[in-house]
């Protein structure tokens, strides 16, 4: 008995550990192996005016946190009749701290999609180059 609960608590210790990474790691710049492209959708709320929109957006403190400092932004673009549709660069160690930046800041005004997306530019340049 004493064995399956050691077990447990030693299952459930790692877990946790697994959940938090080093602060080094949360702090670490965007590279080859570490970093992740996030595709955003910010749909706006259309039963709303965009003043008041934007007036919610500054109280609940969008504008200061996102995106936050060494998140790099790829794109940022207005979608004319959905909202906007941000693509982020990040170390992968930080996806929840982005993800909670909208849930806390731009919820309410915005309803948001998230998509992992990765660059295929050179790829796909590459692959129609060669077909010519």
């Amino acid at each position: 008995m004493a064995m399956a609960v050691l077990a447990g608590v030693l299952t459930f210790s790692s877990g946790v550990a697994a959940q938090n990474p080093p602060a080094a790691a949360e702090n670490a710049p965007p590279t080859a192996d570490n970093a992740v492209m996030l595709t955003v959708f910010l749909k706006h709320d259309q039963s709303r005016p965009l003043s008041e929109l934007n007036a919610q957006l500054h109280r609940q403190g969008y504008y200061k946190a996102f995106p936050p400092d060494g998140v790099e932004v790829v794109s940022w673009y207005v979608m004319m009749g959905i909202g906007q549709v941000v693509t982020l660069r990040l170390p992968a160690s930080r996806l929840r701290e982005v993800n909670r930046i909208l849930e806390n800041t731009a919820w309410g005004s915005y309803r948001t999609e998230f998509y992992p997306t990765y660059d295929y530019k050179a790829i796909g340049t590459a692959a129609h180059e060669k077909a010519q």
